[in-house]
């Protein structure tokens, strides 16, 4: 059986071995002081490290259905009492620019990476293409980590770049990926929309629970 038939059956038979690894809920690991200082933005470039797609391993759904029912509702409500920058729905507004997809559901396992849209399935081997830091406006920083797609027959996309706030070798709890077919250079500048996906064995409750607690 190919990797494009595989990945879906072990979804449905619950038996994706990733899955259950990506579920581990982030704040219940203890956290460095380095770990929680990067989560933030905030750490020296000689500290990020090279990371493997596995780090990524899992599957994973988008959280912008769950904005748009209304479920993350209390997230957006505590955004906007903490920092007063924004009221609840124009949090709201700005999440749902940024969650914009039309990538419901991705799989990772062996250096392959499906991306789901509907019944449609797309598929590519990626190769990793280093890490690259961004000095925001505020101060912060972040690093993402690329990789492309060279198999010219698919249909996926040709580069990816994922963020999830960690900068050395970790599995990740959650992510947002950046995906297009110009370059890497293009991808870099995209700061608005950043597709975010959690553990698919997560219910919206638990959602709102992690990145409350996060």
């Amino acid at each position: 059986m190919t990797a494009k038939s595989v990945l879906p059956l072990l979804l449905l038979a619950g038996l994706f071995s990733g899955a259950a690894a990506a579920h581990g809920h982030h704040h219940d690991k203890p956290q460095t002081e380095a770990q929680r200082k990067a989560a933030e933005g905030i750490f020296a470039d000689k500290d990020v490290k090279d990371r493997q797609l596995s780090d990524w391993d899992g599957v994973w759904q988008s959280v912008e259905p769950y904005l748009a029912s209304g479920e993350l509702d209390p997230v957006m409500q505590a955004k906007a009492a903490k920092n007063g920058d924004k009221t609840a729905e124009e949090y709201r507004a700005y999440y749902t620019k940024g969650y914009k997809t039309d990538v419901d559901m991705i799989g990772i396992e062996n250096n392959i990476i499906e991306f789901h849209r509907g019944d449609k399935v797309d598929q590519c081997e990626y190769q990793y293409a280093g890490y690259r830091i961004l000095n925001y406006t505020s101060g912060k920083k972040g690093a993402r980590y690329l990789f492309e797609c060279k198999d010219k027959n698919s249909h996926a996309p040709k580069y990816i770049q994922f963020s999830d706030h960690i900068i050395a070798p970790e599995k990740a709890g959650h992510f947002h990926l950046y995906m297009g077919n110009e370059s890497q250079e293009a991808l870099l500048t995209q700061l608005d929309n950043w597709p975010t996906y959690y553990p698919y064995t997560m219910s919206g409750k638990d959602i709102v629970h992690e990145m409350l607690h996060h």
